[in-house]
């Protein structure tokens, strides 16, 4: 036994034939991003608020270290993350729709020199009518999506870069205001990459 965080998981599993597809699918797309022949992207959203996850730490015996929680407005994180660490976010305090994710994709990628691909699961939002309409105009300008299975977010290698901010990277005094809490969270994006760094090697 070990003391350590529990994970959490999804409350269902992907089909085996769709995942086993997909994940050769992905490989071919790592190997053609490790040659530099495409470009890939993870993209996915994430959120922030008052409410902070509880994360563990040593605390002195007798003591017990408390974080403040409040009801707050929440702080909307959608990003496009390389294989080598860089990261392209947007920061807004208004729901991520659709209509979002479009204009997102469309700000950061308006130009590519060459095929690029972007992976994303499944949610509501990237598989809506708005996203569909446009992927045949996407493709003619080498702008490619992949939708990785259900329920496999351990495939979308940014979920592990917003784990690191929640758990690891974002102090405690982050949660004292909401000012604080912005100011942290930009922080942690400007500086993605080299002060805050992930091996995904």
């Amino acid at each position: 036994m070990s003391w350590r965080r529990m994970r959490r998981v999804t409350a269902k599993n992907p089909s085996s034939a769709d995942y086993e597809r997909k994940c050769s699918a992905l490989d071919i797309l790592k190997a053609l991003d490790a040659t530099r022949a495409i470009d890939l992207y993870y993209l996915d959203e994430t959120g922030f608020t008052l409410v902070p996850p509880i994360p563990y730490a040593w605390q002195v015996i007798g003591q017990t270290l408390e974080i403040p929680s409040q009801r707050s407005k929440r702080l909307n994180v959608l990003g496009f993350m390389t294989r080598q660490g860089e990261l392209e976010s947007y920061v807004s305090e208004q729901s991520i729709t659709s209509d979002v994710v479009v204009a997102c994709i469309e700000a950061f990628f308006a130009q590519v020199d060459k095929p690029t691909v972007i992976v994303m699961d499944q949610a509501s939002i990237h598989v809506g009518h708005r996203v569909q309409d446009l992927q045949d105009d996407w493709a003619r300008r080498g702008l490619y999506l992949f939708k990785l299975p259900t329920y496999s977010p351990e495939l979308n290698l940014i979920e592990t870069a917003w784990r690191f901010m929640k758990y690891q990277w974002l102090d405690s005094s982050a949660y004292e205001s909401w000012e604080r809490l912005v100011a942290e969270v930009e922080k942690i994006l400007t500086g993605f990459g080299e002060e805050f760094v992930i091996n995904f090697a």
